[in-house]
């Protein structure tokens, strides 16, 4: 739990910003901010890890998806690391449920990679040959991490399923399990393994990211990188965090502050400066 207090995972939206069907998986407030169970967190994701295991043991490809910018490059690297499926820019509608579609045109991307490696594109007109990169560079960025998918995933993981929406609807539809990082503004009833923590912080889903590839990799006899490492402080309590939380709330007050008067006391210097030049 130390590692998740120590990214911040306990941080939820604003209180006035929440979804009441976290309550939950809330311990409490501080300061108009909601304070996530961690105890709850590390229960959730050792349910979800297990499941992915179970997932990826029977067979099953799992699909990334993380398109908030902060989240992307983390994402992508899990992904990989663990050899699965991502997708960190757009959510192409019909990815899951007009899958066919979708194949055909990463046909057409993989059709264009070739012509360009083979010097296709050299022996066209400037416009047609830079219509055609274009083409090519936009497919790639909406597609690259999908490339190789040749049917659709056996399960879904989801940073924020409040942005992944349409992701997470096509999932269901589909009836393909999804693990997601839930943070209080969020409804867990659309995620069938809800991880409650904060989907903001880069820390905070970047740690169970790795937890989550970590079941993938070990479940293909890989060494998991973060999920058996030793987590100094076990004993640390919910109490512990909102201590925690206090004190960082204090030291920001305290930041703010000086950084109140550090301006006040430039502004009196330079208006002191200009009533010397008169």
């Amino acid at each position: 739990m130390r590692k998740l207090l120590e990214a911040g995972a306990h941080f939820g939206h604003q209180t006035r910003r929440w979804n009441p069907k976290m309550k939950e998986y809330i311990y409490g407030a501080r300061n108009g901010v909601y304070i996530i169970d961690l105890q709850k967190t590390v229960e959730c994701i050792t349910i979800a890890y297990d499941k992915m295991k179970e997932i990826v043991d029977n067979g099953g490809k799992v699909l990334f998806v993380g398109t908030k910018k902060q989240c992307r490059e983390a994402t992508k690297q899990e992904a990989l690391r663990s050899g699965s499926f991502y997708i960190i820019n757009r959510w192409l509608g019909g990815t899951l449920t007009n899958f066919k579609t979708i194949l055909s045109r990463i046909r057409y991307l993989k059709d264009l990679e070739k012509r360009e490696e083979d010097g296709e594109f050299d022996l066209m007109s400037e416009v047609e040959a830079s219509r055609l990169r274009r083409e090519k560079e936009k497919l790639s960025r909406n597609l690259e991490g999908i490339k190789e998918m040749r049917k659709v995933p056996n399960a879904l993981f989801v940073i924020d399923p409040r942005i992944e929406h349409n992701a997470v609807a096509e999932a269901r539809k589909l009836k393909i399990p999804v693990f997601a990082i839930v943070d209080t503004n969020s409804d867990p009833d659309v995620v069938d393994y809800v991880i409650p923590a904060n989907d903001d912080a880069l820390r905070s889903t970047s740690l169970i990211l790795a937890v989550i590839a970590d079941a993938i990799v070990e479940s293909k006899n890989g060494v998991p990188v973060v999920a058996y490492t030793k987590d100094e402080g076990e004993n640390v309590t919910m109490k512990d965090v909102i201590r925690q939380t206090e004190r960082e709330n204090a030291e920001k007050l305290a930041r703010i502050r000086a950084e109140r008067q550090a301006r006040q006391e430039n502004y009196e210097r330079a208006q002191a400066a200009r009533e010397a030049r008169g």
